[in-house]
């Protein structure tokens, strides 16, 4: 069998690949604007886990190209090492430390020697995790139990304040992960993360519509009062389906302020069916917690005025394919996807292991809380009316 031959790319394209992974284009799409296959586009992400390296850069520090030309000419000339050192400003240990690595007075090459250190300088910088192994069992136990990295640095400076040791961000998190060769935390973490994905995606990934249904009566978001918006008060909820294998399905629901998730079991998606499931998941909360609900155009809300002469609630929708309009639901539907991945059979779940799943995600501290937990926040909420 013939050998196939791996394609390079020329540093021009991979600059574009990493420009275009970055701005949330496909594998598949960078692959097709430079001609090549989608697989020859992965090794080089993949290689650094969909992480962009960073440009490498000369350390001030170190001997420029100029400098050991000016060695070299010396020793030529038979200058000692310390009039050599006098000429370039430098340490007269540095410039016999640069001859005496590089072959001696008689061997030395100021291009050679250049590109030798060059190549010494690959080398990767040893993570901070590396050298604090209990800090790295803290965060992989974290992990284990479903926190994001955000999640956890976010924790880590509120549990230590005072002991910085144990301050590290979530970016290095991510890293730790992605990059193997940092061989700090383990690749089988990679399961615990949300997407569970081996490749980092950009932030700026571009979102996917979806097939809407005509909601008749429906009662725009721009119509929503302010004090909606603002978040100001508790009790306003944004709701929405997820679809698993067979048709099933399970109702999500998160409270605007507090970030508080409720899970409701559908045993189908008609519009009455949700809606029944609806309701009586609404009667179980003082009417102070549970003021409107917002619903992105699926159909399984088309008897929306039914829960409204049920419960006294107001149901506003978003406008088509607009899910950043319910963006606190839509990241909590993307966090629910670590325990129920697409493709899942939702229906052999039942109402308390769907009840187990919200208490985590509840009990996780969130950044947008100041790293308090929603269930916390919600606490408070019930506690001051009465």
């Amino acid at each position: 069998m013939e050998k196939r031959t791996r394609i390079n790319f020329t540093p021009a394209q991979r600059t574009e690949i990493w420009d275009r992974w970055q701005r949330g284009e496909s594998m598949h799409d960078i692959a097709r604007a430079l001609g090549r296959a989608h697989s020859s586009v992965r090794y080089p992400l993949g290689l650094n886990g969909g992480v962009r390296p960073r440009p490498r850069t000369r350390s001030p520090k170190a001997l420029s190209l100029a400098e050991r030309e000016c060695i070299s000419r010396g020793l030529v000339s038979g200058m000692s090492f310390r009039a050599i050192a006098g000429e370039l400003g430098r340490p007269p240990s540095t410039v016999s430390r640069e001859v005496n690595r590089h072959g001696g007075c008689a061997t030395y090459r100021a291009h050679l020697a250049d590109k030798s250190a060059w190549d010494r300088a690959k080398r990767p910088q040893r993570c901070k995790l590396a050298s604090k192994p209990d800090l790295a069992r803290l965060i992989a136990q974290k992990l284990k139990s479903a926190w994001s990295p955000e999640q956890i640095a976010g924790w880590l400076k509120r549990a230590y304040p005072e002991d910085e040791q144990y301050h590290v961000s979530h970016e290095t998190i991510y890293r730790s992960l992605f990059i193997q060769a940092r061989g700090v935390l383990k690749k089988e973490l990679l399961a615990c993360l949300r997407s569970q994905r081996t490749v980092r995606r950009s932030r700026h990934s571009l979102l996917k519509g979806r097939n809407l249904g005509n909601i008749p009566d429906a009662i725009t978001i721009r119509e929503r009062p302010a004090s909606v918006e603002d978040r100001a008060v508790p009790g306003h909820w944004e709701g929405d389906l997820i679809v698993g294998a067979h048709n099933s399905c399970i109702a999500t629901l998160v409270d605007r302020q507090t970030r508080f998730l409720m899970l409701t079991k559908i045993d189908s998606k008609d519009s009455g069916t949700v809606v029944a499931a609806l309701t009586k998941q609404a009667r179980k909360l003082p009417r102070e917690l549970y003021r409107s609900l917002t619903w992105d155009r699926g159909s399984e809300m088309a008897e929306h005025k039914k829960f409204s002469l049920a419960t006294d609630i107001q149901v506003y929708f978003c406008d088509p394919q607009s899910p950043w309009q319910r963006g606190t639901n839509e990241n909590t539907n993307g966090l629910l996807r670590q325990y129920f991945p697409k493709g899942t059979d939702l229906s052999v779940y039942s109402q308390t292991e769907l009840d187990r799943v919200a208490r985590q995600l509840n009990e996780r501290p969130r950044k947008t809380l100041g790293f308090q937990t929603p269930a916390a926040k919600f606490n408070e909420c019930v506690a001051s009316t009465g």
